[in-house]
C-alpha cells in the first residue's frame, strides 16, 4: 500500500531521517514507536507531501504519490484541527469541501461518518462543548469523509481518559475492517500492543526493529522478566551474573532476564543467600523490547526483527 524507499531528510546540519525504509501492507494497522525526536512528525510530513525528502521516494501502490493519490490519505493529527466555534456537521462539511466533494456527495457522507463515530445526535452541537473524547471521534470522522484508503493517526488517543480511548481504539478497528490502512503512532504500548499486526520503533531517523509482537519479543533471549526488591542490589546482580542472567533497571525496577522456565520456589532458591524483599514474574512486553532497542547504538542493530542479541 504505502512504500518509503531510503528516505532521507535534513534540517541544516541535523538528520533527522537517514535511509528510513518502511512499508505498509493493505489493510494492516502498523503502528510506529520511537522517542521524542526520533523523526515520527517528520516521516508523516513527508507522506502527506508537506515536506519534500531530500532523498528517496514516496510510493502508493508503487508509484510515486501523485495529486490524485494525496486524496487516498487521511490524517487525524495530534492536535485537533476543529473549529470549536462551528457544529459537528459545520466542521465536517467544511472538509468536506476541501476534499472536493460535491454538496450532495459530502451531505451523505457526514450522515454516514458521525452515525460510524456515535455522534449524529450531536450533529448541531458546537465543538467546544463537546468532551476530549467526542472531539476526537469527531476528527476521525472528518479523517474518514472522503473515503481514504491510508489513514494516519498521530498520537490519537493522548490526554484521554481510559473510557474514551477504548472508544477510539474500537473506532481504529472499524478501519481495519473496512479495508482501510492504517498508520499509528504512539507512546502508548498498551494501545499499539492491542491493535497494531506489526510494529516498527524508529531511532535517529531510521527503523531499527520491526515485526509483529512476537517477533519484536524473541529479541530479548528470555521467557520471563523477574523484578526483585532488595537491600543487596549488588549482591543480587553478582548472583545472576553467575547464573547468566542479563539485568536491567526498568523504572527504577531491579529486573533480569530469566531464560528458563521456573517455578516461583525454584525462582526464589536460585538466589538463596540473597535478602530478597519482594519478587514479582512478568512476561516480556512491548515496552522492554522498545526500552532495549533504542538504548543500543545504532551499529548493534539491523532492521531485522533477529538483529538483536
Amino acid at each position: 500500500m504505502l512504500t518509503l524507499d531510503r528516505i532521507c531528510k535534513d534540517f541544516g546540519a541535523r538528520a533527522v531521517l537517514h535511509d528510513l525504509n518502511l512499508a505498509l501492507e493493505p489493510g494492516e494497522i502498523y503502528g510506529l514507536l520511537g522517542p521524542n525526536g526520533a523523526g515520527k512528525t517528520t516521516t508523516i510530513n513527508i507522506i502527506c507531501g508537506l515536506l519534500r525528502a531530500d532523498q528517496g521516494r514516496v510510493l502508493m501502490q508503487g508509484q510515486p504519490i501523485n495529486r490524485q493519490m494525496k486524496s487516498w490519505i487521511g490524517v487525524v493529527p495530534q492536535s485537533n484541527l476543529l473549529y470549536g466555534s462551528l457544529s459537528c456537521q459545520q466542521n465536517l462539511r467544511f472538509f468536506g469541501r476541501l476534499y472536493g466533494l460535491s454538496r450532495q456527495q459530502c451531505q451523505q457522507r457526514i450522515e454516514v461518518c458521525l452515525e460510524a463515530v456515535d455522534l449524529l445526535n450531536q450533529r448541531h452541537a458546537p465543538v467546544e462543548g463537546l468532551s476530549g473524547g467526542m472531539q476526537r471521534r469527531l476528527s476521525l470522522a472528518a479523517a474518514m469523509l472522503h473515503r481514504p484508503r491510508l489513514v494516519i493517526l498521530d498520537e490519537p488517543t493522548t490526554g484521554l481518559d481510559i473510557e474514551a480511548r477504548h472508544e477510539v481504539w474500537q473506532l481504529i478497528r472499524q478501519f481495519r475492517a473496512m479495508g482501510v490502512t492504517v498508520l499509528l503512532t504512539s507512546h502508548l504500548f498498551d494501545e499499539v500492543d492491542r491493535l497494531c499486526q506489526r510494529i516498527g520503533i524508529i531511532k535517529q531517523g531510521k527503523i531499527m526493529a520491526e515485526g509483529t509482537l512476537e517477533q519484536l519479543r524473541s529479541l530479548i533471549p528470555a521467557r520471563e522478566i523477574v523484578t526483585v526488591e532488595t537491600p543487596e542490589p549488588q549482591h543480587a546482580i553478582a548472583r545472576a551474573r553467575q547464573l547468566g542472567y542479563t539485568h536491567r533497571y526498568y523504572g527504577g525496577d531491579l529486573a533480569f532476564w530469566v531464560p528458563e522456565d521456573l517455578d516461583l520456589k525454584d525462582l526464589i532458591d536460585r538466589f538463596y543467600g540473597v535478602r530478597l524483599e519482594s519478587i514479582a514474574r512478568h512476561p516480556v512486553g512491548l515496552e522492554h523490547v522498545y526500552l532495549e532497542v533504542t538504548r543500543q547504538p545504532e551499529a548493534a542493530l539491523t532492521t531485522s526483527v533477529f538483529a538483536l542479541t
